[in-house]
């Protein structure tokens, strides 16, 4: 029997909905079957935590005495982007402090960029306001410096153009000397493997066709509440899949976006990569509605059941070749080895699988609390097919 959105949101308003999240419904599929999981629960969360290069955020500063107009502008001497307006900028997540040697002293640490400023704010830590102006009859100011909390802004939107990518490569380094990427360092010969998903509770793998989530999904992000708002850059549906739908290689992503001052420094993390740069750990939760039984179905995804591409980051990602060694499962993945071109090779998550799952934890008890609804998306993201390939 299918059911609709605000069917299952006036179930959640009267403390009624039944509420799994993606590992649950596994066991729960196992035991009682599709038919009866679909007639008897009503959402299934999902998380994931991991490093999300494309990630950044909108800043309002409220205007300064005498007005401005921000030319160029930093935080804790990190530059912010200002082509907005007068008192608009945009801080990217990788953007690096002003005067860090980068990869001049290879392999650089890179201990401060926008994704530490960010998650300052988020902490409520004091950052050092630095902005320069042209001067205009409207905006005299040509200076402006203060220390800034999150509180002190006007408006702080995280605003991330890139998430939650569905499904992502293994890196392998096939070459004789240690590299250094933003999956992280590998060594060389096959020396280990690196991935970045949470698997079987990673949101776009559990609604692999974009049924269920679309522009307008309400969503846990950085450990407040968002929204999807658009397809993310590099979004594309048009990839290999298995026979259960889940694609095989790198595929969808959202743009997403919510308040700074919601969230939490625990899912809204800075963190530095030795020889490649900064970046921000972010943990984004989606709640899938069981709509039906095929919601169960692809909800209910085994690591058994997703594959990975294993490729090269010595030559053949840089290169742009398009060359996959193989491929494993996310279950072969998590038991720490996986064999590459003959080799056992020992793997290793850049993404935290323990914090994915207090995120599906948190948003199953907001949504049993009645604390958050669902919303029905003005439009689903577009998927190349429905068919297996």
């Amino acid at each position: 029997m299918a059911k609709t959105i605000e069917e299952i949101n006036e179930r959640i308003r009267r403390g009624e909905a039944v509420v799994v999240t993606a590992e649950e419904i596994i066991d729960l599929v196992e035991v009682k079957g599709v038919e009866e999981v679909a007639r008897t629960v009503d959402v299934v969360t999902t998380g994931t935590f991991g490093p999300m290069c494309s990630s950044g955020a909108f800043i309002n500063l409220g205007h300064a005495q005498p007005r401005i107009k921000i030319q160029r502008a930093w935080l804790n001497e990190v530059p912010a982007y200002c082509g907005i307006a007068a008192v608009d900028i945009y801080i990217g997540a990788t953007e690096m402090a002003e005067h860090d040697p980068l990869n001049e002293v290879f392999p650089g640490e890179f201990r401060y960029g926008g994704g530490h400023v960010i998650e300052d704010l988020v902490a409520r830590r004091k950052v050092r306001l630095r902005a320069e102006a042209y001067g205009t009859d409207c905006y005299p100011n040509r200076h402006w410096e203060k220390e800034i909390t999150l509180d002190d802004v006007k408006e702080a939107w995280l605003f991330n153009p890139r998430n939650a990518y569905q499904n992502y490569n293994v890196a392998v380094n096939l070459s004789d000397r240690v590299i250094y990427t933003y999956m992280g360092v590998l060594r060389p010969n096959l020396g280990n493997a690196n991935y970045c998903s949470a698997g079987q509770l990673s949101p776009l793998l559990n609604d692999p066709l974009f049924r269920t989530i679309g522009i307008g999904t309400r969503i846990f992000l950085g450990g407040g509440v968002g929204y999807v708002v658009w397809p993310g850059t590099q979004h594309n549906t048009d990839v290999p899949r298995g026979a259960n739908g889940t694609p095989t290689r790198p595929a969808g992503t959202i743009a997403v976006i919510g308040d700074l001052r919601g969230m939490n420094p625990r899912y809204l993390t800075a963190y530095s990569m030795l020889g490649y740069g900064a970046t921000l750990a972010v943990g984004i939760g989606i709640p899938i509605p069981v709509l039906d039984e095929e919601t169960v179905r692809y909800a209910a995804v085994r690591d058994d059941d997703l594959v990975a591409p294993v490729v090269d980051y010595s030559v053949d990602y840089p290169q742009g070749t398009g060359r996959v060694l193989g491929e494993v499962t996310y279950a072969q993945l998590k038991s720490g080895r996986i064999v590459v071109e003959g080799k056992e090779v020992p793997t290793a998550p850049l993404s935290s699988y323990s914090r994915a799952r207090e995120i599906a934890q948190t948003l199953k008890t907001w949504i049993r609390q009645g604390e958050f609804l669902l919303t029905e998306p003005v439009e689903l993201l577009p998927c190349a097919t429905r068919e297996g390939r």
